[in-house]
């Protein structure tokens, strides 16, 4: 394919998946910033590399792949670190618990290490199949269900004991 025409075809799906990779990127930094950076890094990566694409089939993939890893350069760099401001800070002072349990998810999800964290995010926000994600990742199948397995694993204690932590509290 024709470095023109494969840029065009490109640019479509990313047209079309901006939300799916903007979503992706931003499970990874939670920050609205880092992750329209990392998905305007991502774009810039994947047209300065559009002749490494063999087979048009594989663009969703080979994007998710840039997005990925772009993401892990950027937490790299950043160390992880989380800003809160004034008001947040005010609210947690005042030890009032949240009643939206999405958080409690997007905190179980945070306390997984990365390689559970991506194969989770992939597998069920992203509805990517396993042999999707393995091409993603680089990895073969079997080690990405190995990890979806382990990764709920620890979802389920964490979000287990988070529970048993709040009836705790309560009485």
């Amino acid at each position: 394919m024709k470095n023109p025409e494969l840029n065009q075809l490109i640019a479509a799906r990313i047209t079309e998946r901006q939300e799916n990779l903007y979503r992706l990127a931003f499970y990874y930094v939670n920050n609205q910033e880092d992750a329209l950076d990392i998905v305007q890094e991502s774009i810039r990566k994947a047209l300065a590399s559009s002749s490494k694409i063999k087979d048009a089939a594989s663009i969703d993939s080979w994007l998710y792949k840039i997005i990925v890893r772009t993401a892990l350069d950027v937490l790299r760099k950043k160390k992880k670190l989380t800003v809160a401001d004034d008001e947040t800070i005010e609210y947690l002072r005042r030890g009032e618990e949240d009643h939206y349990p999405d958080l409690d998810l997007q905190k179980a999800l945070e306390g997984l290490s990365v390689k559970y964290k991506t194969v989770v995010v992939l597998r069920f926000f992203e509805d990517l199949k396993l042999d999707e994600i393995a091409e993603v990742l680089e990895e073969n199948v079997s080690t990405i269900k190995t990890r979806l397995y382990k990764a709920l694993q620890l979802l389920r204690i964490n979000m287990t004991e988070r529970e048993e932590t709040k009836r705790w509290k309560k009485n």
